[in-house]
């Protein structure tokens, strides 16, 4: 039996110093049927020279234009024949044999879709990094968190998410899924641009009656932005606005109405704070997310646009609060927060 064929696909916008610093750890990779490509949104540095000159194996594909993160990623991934994709962060080093317990997963049950590797910090490699640590959870609510990752806190790696099981939702920043699958559910989200849109993917992947699972056979190291900057509007605004449009897609008609209003409530308290702590970045910013969400909503959203309930349990959900568990009764780790998986 043959051994399916992985691309290992990294999006890369001005990135010369990136992959010149983590190219070379992704070309070490030991599985064999692979290829790596890298798909340039445009940039305006010398990253496609550079590559030529340094990294004939490689293959290029240019887009036309920065097209983000996911429009980017579908416009590279059309032109891509695998079995297997890897979106794969040009900030991220890779251990030698990290596809090969990916792929034994996969291989081994046709019912998960995607899965992600234990993401560690590149700085400080005992600890696991905020972009997806051991595997993506979401709350009731829609909040985000990750085993091994509540808000800012990252705990440190002692083999305590070392098993391999059902997450909702694997790390844009490693992202390993099935091909025929990302195209036959349209690829990633092109309307939210950047950020939560593989949230989104996984979420879609999950109502289609797919599993999303955590490898952490399979580890690497991801350099990443840490936290979000408060003062940086784009992505706060993009943040917010991203996990309301996720929710009124994914939730059944009645549970996005009021979880969308209550959301609204909170991010409102949120921005509100953050104004009165003279942060007016972060209030423009949130506030500008809920007047794009509901033009997105009222206007330029596909209608009937709200699936039916899903009858099996989507894994990965939290059926409670994380911000309450942190922020209200102290719980600071995944563990303490998730008991009985509830």
């Amino acid at each position: 039996m043959a051994t399916p064929r992985v691309s290992i696909v990294i999006l890369n916008w001005n990135g010369r110093n990136y992959l010149q610093q983590f190219l070379p750890s992704v070309m070490t990779t030991t599985y064999n049927n692979k290829e790596v490509v890298v798909v340039d949104n445009a940039s305006t540095d010398d990253s496609v020279t550079w590559l030529q000159q340094n990294w004939p194996a490689v293959r290029i594909i240019q887009n036309k234009a920065n097209y983000g993160f996911a429009q980017g990623y579908n416009e590279g991934l059309k032109q891509i024949q695998a079995d297997y994709y890897v979106l794969l962060n040009s900030d991220v080093e890779v251990t030698p044999n990290w596809l090969e317990a990916m792929v034994a997963l996969l291989e081994s049950d046709k019912t998960i879709g995607a899965c992600q590797p234990k993401i560690l910090q590149y700085g400080q490699k005992e600890l696991f990094e905020y972009a997806g640590a051991a595997g993506g959870w979401l709350d009731y609510l829609g909040y985000p968190f990750a085993r091994g990752r509540i808000f800012d806190v990252c705990e440190k790696d002692e083999g305590q998410y070392d098993s391999a099981e059902p997450i909702f939702w694997a790390s844009g920043a490693a992202m390993f899924v099935k091909a025929n699958l990302y195209h036959a559910l349209g690829g990633l989200d092109e309307y939210f641009f950047a950020h939560q849109e593989e949230i989104d993917f996984c979420w879609r992947l999950q109502l289609a009656g797919y599993q999303v699972f955590a490898c952490p056979q399979s580890v690497v190291y991801h350099l990443g932005g840490g936290t979000l900057p408060k003062g940086n509007a784009k992505k706060v605004f993009l943040n917010f606005r991203n996990n309301l449009v996720m929710m009124a897609k994914n939730l059944p008609r009645w549970e996005a109405i009021w979880k969308i209003s209550y959301r609204f409530l909170l991010d409102y308290i949120s921005a509100f704070k953050s104004l009165l702590a003279g942060q007016k970045t972060y209030y423009r910013s949130v506030m500008k997310a809920h007047g794009s969400f509901l033009k997105w909503f009222f206007m330029t959203r596909k209608k009937g646009l709200f699936p039916p309930k899903k009858k099996n349990e989507l894994h990965g959900y939290l059926h409670k609060s994380v911000v309450c568990s942190y922020f209200i009764q102290g719980k600071k780790t995944f563990t303490e927060i998730v008991d009985n998986k509830r």
